[in-house]
């Protein structure tokens, strides 16, 4: 084995090392430690730890090809060791400096019992060392098998572990209706039952198989035998079983779970709207929660019962109202920041959600919107004699409104205005010399991704039945804008995915809520890396930054040519300028 192969494996294996090192000492380790994914077994602390040896051995193997199998092997077996040793240096600070928690809050007696499987500083260092070794080892081993067998395996193995930290909510869902002796037999205290883990990793395993060796590519012929007409009433049942599996959520899912979803439909709602800001003009936009705030404000005001409210109408009446002011709100925004572009563009919009929320608890508008009391006994909405109280009732609403938002965006997203957005995203001077008018095209992204964030700030409002200006923070901001790049800019599947997964795990994982920013930053970095188009992307994003698709097969000199420079134009340019001259 080669000088390079081995500093190559000792840094990588190293770099895992202090990564685990660091969770460690933070206090992550024991606080994911209390959470079971396989009963008295396995511990989702355990996984965080030991996926550093298992990537630096993935890692590390890389390098390799298939046939080198001794080579590969033993570089993983080196980055596995090598990502143990700062653990263990860890191990023996304690055992050499027992004061060491004056400097290290987080290292305490119980994270040493878990990193040393409570069997004390020595065996128990001894045990970890082979663990992390033989998991780098592991991790090579990926490179070695065949990946019709090592994808199967990798896909149940983390479906399992998904279900296992999942097991309390799916534990509340099938209790009502199988009954909690059938749940006590899948389900532990905490986690899956060792049965139960076992039984789903060898069905999700071998049913992916079945799937990757025979079942895609039947299906793939079943469907390029169909029919246009058949293929359609396929495609219209999809639809229709989707939307009555929308409808039936609430009353499987429960209370709970359904709150759960409400906070997400309405970062959904966000999403859509600052994925047109963001994603289809290419307008970063940092302040988007002033949007937000206008519209639950609007609402309070409007239908507040309370001493501030202005008026006495209803729900229904105020949302238009709330809906507008949002929108002449994001015309007011785009105005002074018409030529501003990037960076310049992002302070701005900060500075005015900034604004906003300074605006909010100033005395100067108290007698208005309450300063920092807020406003209280915002009206529900009311059908009728029957009024909206539940999540389950509020569920509906939501979905209305993102199923509203969801249509918008993708009527627009292949309009004229839509191919103008994104002309305007790749180039401003190509898109503007090709005729697109850039302030109005601007003025219209701001406007309607103010409109759909006023209007999930009106329904926020409503379902609180009070607001206060903690609420609109800068950090919502920050929290739309990750679920978009999480997801996919400019897809709108990718921002419900987003919404999930930055949105929906979290609230479902409540006791990790403290390390929610440092595991923001950290899948943000590994999509930038991995991923770096989205979890599910547009089709232009992934042929933009993964170079797939029609622009790869197509000569510079076969592209249209731009009149001045004769530089290849982009597609976005090109479909915009076209459209637009049609148009004109």
């Amino acid at each position: 084995m080669s000088r390079i192969d081995l500093r190559n494996a000792a840094k990588i294996g190293l770099m895992a090392g202090v990564a685990a090192a660091s969770v460690s000492a933070i206090g992550m380790v024991q606080t994911f430690d209390e959470r079971d994914l396989i009963t008295n077994v396995l511990t989702l602390g355990q996984v965080l730890l030991f996926a550093a040896s298992v990537l630096a051995g993935y890692q590390a193997a890389q390098q390799h090809t298939a046939a080198e199998r001794g080579r590969t092997l033993l570089t993983g077996l080196i980055a596995g060791f090598l990502a143990a040793l700062p653990v263990l240096g860890l191990v023996l600070l304690t055992a050499l400096f027992p004061n060491i928690r004056t400097k290290l809050v987080n290292v305490s007696a119980t994270l040493i019992q878990i990193l040393t499987f409570g069997l004390g500083p020595s065996l128990g260092s001894l045990l970890l060392a082979a663990v992390m070794t033989l998991l780098g080892v592991g991790g090579s081993l990926i490179h070695v098998i065949p990946s019709r067998i090592s994808r199967p395996i990798i896909i149940g193995l983390v479906s399992t572990l998904v279900l296992g930290l999942l097991s309390e909510v799916l534990l509340g869902v099938l209790r009502p209706l199988v009954g909690s002796q059938v749940t006590g037999l899948l389900f532990g205290t905490k986690g899956l039952r060792l049965v139960t883990a076992a039984v789903v990793f060898l069905l999700i395993t071998s049913g992916y198989w079945w799937w990757s060796a025979r079942g895609e590519e039947d299906m793939q012929l079943r469907l390029q035998a169909q029919n246009p007409e058949r293929a359609q009433r396929m495609r219209t049942m999809r639809v229709v079983v989707g939307i009555v599996l929308l409808l039936i959520l609430p009353f499987i899912l429960g209370t709970y779970l359904t709150e759960v979803l409400d906070i997400v439909g309405l970062f959904i709602l966000m999403g859509l709207g600052l994925n047109i800001v963001v994603g289809y003009a290419g307008l970063l936009d940092l302040g988007y929660v002033a949007f937000f705030a206008i519209g639950a404000y609007v609402m309070g005001i409007l239908t507040s019962q309370s001493a501030l409210g202005l008026t006495d109408i209803s729900f229904w009446m105020a949302l238009p109202i709330a809906v507008i002011v949002s929108v002449v709100a994001g015309l007011v925004l785009g105005t002074p920041v018409l030529r501003m572009r990037g960076d310049y563009l992002a302070i701005v919009t900060l500075g005015f959600g900034e604004i906003i929320r300074v605006l909010a608890t100033s005395d100067l508008l108290k007698p208005y919107i309450g300063g920092a009391q807020g406003i209280l006994q915002i009206r529900k909405p009311q059908i009728g004699s029957f009024q909206l109280v539940q999540p389950e009732e509020f569920y509906f609403l939501i979905l209305a409104g993102c199923a509203l938002a969801a249509f918008v965006s993708w009527r627009l997203s292949d309009a004229r205005l839509g191919r103008q957005w994104m002309a305007m995203r790749e180039d401003e001077d190509v898109a503007e010399a090709m005729g697109i008018h850039l302030v109005k095209t601007k003025l219209l992204a701001f406007a309607i991704g103010a409109g759909f964030s006023g209007l999930a700030g009106a329904i926020f409002a409503s379902r609180l039945s009070s607001i206060f200006p903690h609420s609109f923070n800068l950090l919502i901001s920050i929290n739309v804008l990750s679920l978009i790049i999480v997801g996919g800019i400019g897809s709108l599947p990718g921002v419900v995915v987003g919404a999930l997964v930055l949105v929906g795990l979290p609230e479902l994982l409540r006791e990790f809520a403290e390390y929610r920013l440092l595991m923001y930053g950290a899948l943000l970095i590994v999509m930038m890396i991995r991923k770096p188009a989205g979890l599910w992307p547009s089709a232009v994003q992934q042929r933009e930054l993964e170079g797939v698709g029609e622009e790869t097969d197509t000569f510079p000199s076969e592209r249209a040519l731009h009149p001045e420079t004769h530089e290849p134009m982009s597609e976005q340019v090109v479909e915009a300028s076209t459209t637009t001259v049609r148009g004109s």
